[in-house]
Order: structure tokens, then sequence, then C-alpha cells
């Protein structure tokens, strides 16, 4: 029977770049959510971005821009880099929209009319530099609990313990460096103890992993304390109904958006099956599933469901937490050139080995999960290219060229494609748990069977044998049957590959159910490689692109708050004095600096833009770029079309109120020139 299954990931902060640390849980959720529909079952599939706060609003301001513009740009990149990575949301959407509006104002007012509000004043910390109270993760100081040194305001990284912002030791403002004062304030409060009896019994059960549920138990031993749900203005988010200058804070509004992407799904569809109250009704008989990292089940696990059961909504049949990515054994760090982004991924490696070497590691645990780079180049050639496609392609070219392409219409061995269909419900409960790597042993022994198969039976040694040419097609016909089931079972981990697969052998989109039914009498396309190996130098150029985006400036998060200004001026301070129109490096800071011939396919003006041209250039086999050239006063822009110029190719992408700036151009003088390598050069050649 078909299952109605709602499915989200937690919401990606709206101000900084996608990386590999976001793609273990969405590459996770989109897994799962793939086998459930190749199971035929209705399952949906919502996420979009947590839009608002105070970091976005100073990133926002710093840049010039409004943080709707913000947030718009980052959403699309966004969107491009989960795309390219095949990760298919049924519905990405917004925090900052009129459905989260109205879905938090009603939870809100809903739990106000039921007594779970509280107003009281409190002494709360004030940046007198800055001139604005502090969020929790702008303030830093040493854990009251542990005493732990350089703590966030709201929670401690080492202990784990929540706490309020005044009880930090040593406490010190990220904007300013200053000292923090204390300044009275009303704040509004979520009465968390009045669900505790709810919540003991809510959590029992599968709902958490075992691990969560025990760190769960210790913050019920700790007591469940009033939570505060309101920020005073400035604040980039939704005001309090009623008030003027309180707005909710952003871990109220964010969980509520994953209703609000789910209603705004439902507006668009315009489907009267697909109703809000069917998923998110008291009543509801939908399954709900929440994928999120270790590091905010107290918000998931807690104040969630409490709010949702407060508002007299369903809650959560189950969150599934996992743990962190870390890169050869350690952190994943900017010097190293491990910090990967996700778009430096895509330009250098198949976004679906990413896909398969996760899965392959992934297990129901909270566990943090490596990239060896060594283990992943020799799992993915190995498994993959040695494997699985080795059966497809030791056997397509003999139906192609000796039997027109038609399969046989018996088998040479029924009973191996009638034991592989076999192993489907033990790999489907594989799945279904999210024991991905068990589920991933289980169909690499089919492999490993299926290629034992093929070297026993030797259809090349057949093939010069007179008068087996029925025995030689029913084998390669087994053959492609047992790469066609693995297909099937890899089809959630390798969504792409499986497409091309079904456009080799000649048919529909396959679902699980195909597993039992052999493909006879049937004619294929001419194979052409399905996968192609990774070899080392692709996952070096990869660690050196990392490495050259060093010069970016990280962009704050809730979890990763700008550096205080009087850190900046003292690194600032310790720069070299310029000394005759330049400082001295040296050759190792000059390679840092990719410069490339690039042809300029187009050039145009800019609306609102007095000194701005657009170019979109052609960088070879680093492919397109968009650059804002500040070069209006001296080129008319149809002048520059066709015309090769000297680009950096490694400057971080800067977001204008007018797009994204892919690099620059290099000019020269105060008009100014735009610098022009000679006709013979290519675009994408190294300037050296």
């Amino acid at each position: 029977m078909a299952r109605d299954i709602l499915v989200t990931s937690a919401l990606p902060y709206a101000n900084g770049a996608t990386h590999l640390g976001h793609m273990l849980e969405h590459i996770q959720t989109d897994i799962w959510v793939r086998f459930q529909k190749l199971r035929g079952h209705n399952c949906i599939a919502v996420c979009g971005d947590d839009a608002h706060g105070t970091p976005i609003m100073l990133k926002a301001r710093d840049q010039g821009i409004t943080p709707e513009e913000l947030i718009a740009g980052v959403s699309a990149e966004r969107q491009r880099d989960f795309a390219d990575f095949l990760i298919a949301y049924d519905n990405y959407y917004t925090t900052h929209s009129d459905e989260n509006r109205e879905l938090s104002s009603t939870i809100y007012e809903r739990l106000a009319a039921e007594g779970h509000i509280a107003r009281r004043t409190i002494s709360q910390a004030y940046d007198p530099e800055a001139g604005m109270f502090l969020p929790d993760r702008f303030i830093r100081g040493d854990c009251p609990n542990c005493g732990s040194p350089d703590q966030y305001g709201d929670a401690c990284e080492v202990c784990g313990a929540t706490y309020q912002p005044t009880e930090l030791g040593n406490p010190v403002s990220v904007l300013s460096g200053a000292t923090p004062i204390e300044r009275d304030s009303e704040h509004y409060f979520f009465k968390l103890a009045d669900f505790e009896a709810f919540l003991r019994d809510w959590m029992r059960g599968d709902r958490l992993q075992e691990s969560m549920s025990r760190k769960l138990d210790e913050w019920f031993a700790t007591g469940l304390r009033d939570w505060d749900i309101s920020r005073d203005a400035p604040y980039f988010g939704f005001k309090i109904p009623g008030t003027e200058d309180k707005y909710f804070y952003v871990w109220l509004d964010a969980p509520i958006g994953y209703m609000a992407a789910f209603q705004n799904l439902v507006n668009k569809r315009n489907d009267p099956e697909l109703t809000f109250d069917r998923f998110w009704g008291r009543d509801s008989k939908a399954e709900l599933y929440h994928f999120i990292g270790k590091d905010i089940v107290y918000f998931h696990a807690l104040f969630w469901p409490a709010m949702l059961e407060g508002a007299g909504y369903r809650t959560p049949d189950a969150i599934h937490a996992h743990g962190f990515v870390t890169v050869n054994g350690e952190k994943m760090s900017k010097s190293r050139g491990t910090f990967i982004k996700a778009r430096t991924w895509l330009d250098h490696i198949n976004p679906e080995f990413l896909r398969y070497y996760f899965a392959a590691k992934l297990t129901h645990r909270v566990e943090d999960l490596d990239l060896n780079f060594e283990d992943f180049l020799a799992r993915i050639n190995s498994d993959l290219v040695g494997k699985y496609v080795n059966i497809a392609s030791r056997c397509a070219n003999f139906i192609s060229k000796r039997f027109d392409g038609r399969l046989a219409a018996e088998l040479d061995r029924p009973e191996l494609v009638e034991r592989f269909a076999a192993q489907a419900e033990t790999i489907a409960d594989h799945f279904e748990a999210r024991r991905y790597s068990q589920g991933i042993r289980a169909i690499m022994a089919l492999a490993d069977e299926a290629n034992a198969y093929v070297a026993e039976r030797a259809p090349w040694q057949i093939a010069k044998e007179d008068g087996r040419d029925a025995e030689l097609q029913q084998i390669c016909t087994t053959a492609l049957n047992l790469f066609r089931q693995l297909t099937i079972y890899l089809k959630p981990v390798l969504p792409a590959t499986a497409e091309r697969a079904e456009a080799f052998l000649q048919v529909e989109p396959m679902t699980w159910a195909d597993l039992a039914t052999p493909l006879l009498d049937h004619e294929i396309a001419k194979f052409k490689p399905l996968l192609r190996r990774v070899e080392q130098p692709a996952i070096d150029k990869m660690i050196e692109a990392s490495k050259e985006d060093l010069e970016a400036a990280a962009a704050p998060t809730k979890a990763e708050p700008e550096q205080p200004k009087d850190k900046k001026k003292k690194e600032a301070k310790a720069e070299p004095t310029p000394a005759d129109g330049g400082g001295i490096i040296d050759i190792e800071d000059f390679a840092k600096v990719d410069l490339r011939v690039a042809r300029v396919e187009s050039a145009d003006h800019v609306d609102g833009a007095d000194k701005l041209l657009c170019l979109q250039l052609d960088v070879g086999e680093l492919g397109k770029r968009q650059v804002f050239a500040g070069i209006k006063s001296a080129y008319d822009p149809s002048a520059l079309e066709g015309r090769l110029v000297a680009l950096v190719a490694n400057l971080a992408p800067r977001k204008m109120r007018f797009g994204v700036s892919e690099g620059m151009v290099l000019a020269a003088g105060d008009s100014p020139h735009v610098l022009s390598p000679d006709e013979g050069a290519k675009p994408g050649d190294k300037i050296k």
C-alpha cells in the first residue's frame, strides 16, 4: 500500500556558499526520498533557505544591498548546486515568505492564547560601540557550565549545555571586540516546561537515535527552561504580532519554514488531493521525517515538537540526525584545501561519485563521515567502473554486433536473475532504515557475483566458436539483466547514471517492481560508456582550487559570526607596508593567482550602474563566466565583443545587486585600458 510521506532537510542559512558539510545531509535525504518514490510511495520532499537573523542583516549592509537581494542571490546559487548534485526537492522555498509569516503568527497566537507565552524584562547584552543588542551567537566567552573558553552565547560546543548569553564568563562582542554591557529589555518566552510530560512520552520508541535520546535525557535532568523567542530591533525577520520593535528569533520561524514550504507547494500544484491538513493536521495519517545535523537536535527534538503540540498540529514521526564531514581524518580545512565548496567539487569531479561514496559510508547512527581521498579513488574506480559498469561493457557489444541489438527470449541462468530479485526486500530494509552502507555492500556483493558469472561463461570465448550463437545471446542477455537489476538498486544513489542506463536498455524509467521481471526479446541501443574513472589529478586540482578560495571572506552563519572588528584591524596592521608602488611578494604568492585568457562573447550596459559593463566570457576548459567590469567610461560594449582579455579566474565570486561577478578582467590606467593577449592565444590558456 502506498504511503504518504513528507520529508525535510534542515534549512541551510542563506548567507554562505554550499559546501560538502551541507551535501552530506542533502544527499542522504535525496537518496532516501528517491528510494521511497522508486518503491511507489507518495513521498514529498521540501526544503528552503533559512533567511532571517542579524548575520544576514549585517552582511547585506556590508555589501550595500538589501537582505532580500542577498538571500535571493544565495538561493539561486544554492538551488543550482543542489540541482547539479542531482538533489531533487519537490519544492525549495525560503523562510522569508508570506506563508511563513502567517504560520509563525498563527502558531505564536495559539501558544499565547493557551498561556504558553510569558513576557518579562531581562538584562540583555548590548554592544556600546555597535549600538545594538547582541544576538546570542555574536557573543563569545567562557561556558558557565564547564568553563570552556571561546564558546557561543547560547550553547557550548564542548559540553552541549545551553544558557543565556549573560551567563558567559569574560564575554566579548564579535562585532566590535568590546565587552558587552547589560541593558534592560522586555522579551517574550515560550514556556517549554509546560510540555515536559508530552516530550518525555513523544521521544519514546524510534523517533530519535539512541545517542540523541540520551542527550535529551541529560537536558531533562537539568530542567527545561523558558525559551527566549524574541529579538530587539534592528533585526531582519518577522515582527511579533502586536509589537513595533520585537521580532521572532530566527529559530522560531526557521522550522516553521518546513510547513511554509509545503503550503507553498500546495498553492502551486492546486491539487485537491494535496492539502495542508493531510500532512500537517493534528489527525494526519501521513508520515513526517526530518533529516538534520547533530548540532541542532536540541531545537528539533524539544522546541519544535512542543510548539507543534501546543499550536494544534501533528508532530514528527522521527528525527534523523547525522554527524559532520571530515576530510582525510581531520576537520575540513581551508589552508589544506579540504574545505571544499559544492561548486568546486562540481568543477572537477562527477557529483554522483560523492553521492556513492557518502552512501557507501553512511549508517543509521550519529557518526562523523570521513572523506578519505585515497579510499574514495579506489572505491569509485573499483565498485562503479570495475564492477558495475563493467558488466554491461563486457557483454553489450556482442548483442549489438551479432544479434542486431536484440536480447534473447530466454536466459542462460534464470535462477541467478531470480536470486538477484530475491534480495529486493533485504536491500530495501537497509535503505528504509538509512543503513546505506549495508545496502551498498549487499549490492556490490551481487555485482561481484555478476562479474564472476561473466568470467565463468566467458562470452568472448564462445563468440569464437561456431554453432554457439544462441548460447552467446542468452549469456549476454542474462548478464545485461543482472546489470539492469543492479541499476535499479543503485538508482536512488546514481540517478543520472540510471537514466543513461535506461536509454541504453531502451526502457521507461525503472521502478523497484521491475526487479522481478526480466527483460527478454527486447531491442537495446548501442552501448556507450556510462561512467569514467576518477583520476588523482582531478582530486589534486580540486584541492588546489579550494586553497585558492582562501582569499574569499568566510561568510558568517548562525554558528560562525564575523570576526571582531578589532581583530580585523590588528590583522590589517600586520600586512606588509607597500613600498615603491607595492609590497614584495614571492613566487609562491604569485602562483596563487590563476590568470587565464578569455574571449568576450557579449558585453552589455548594466541598468543602474554608472561605471560597469556586464561581460559574458568564454574561458575554455573553465566554462563560461560573468564579470562586471568598471570600464564603461572607456568602451562601447560592441567594441569588446570577440576580443581576448586577461582574467583573474580564481578570484572569489562577488555578489552584487546586479548579479554575481565571477572574476576580474585586467586593465591599466585610470581610463582604464583593457589588457589583451595576442591573437593565437586561446580561451582557457594559462597566463604565465
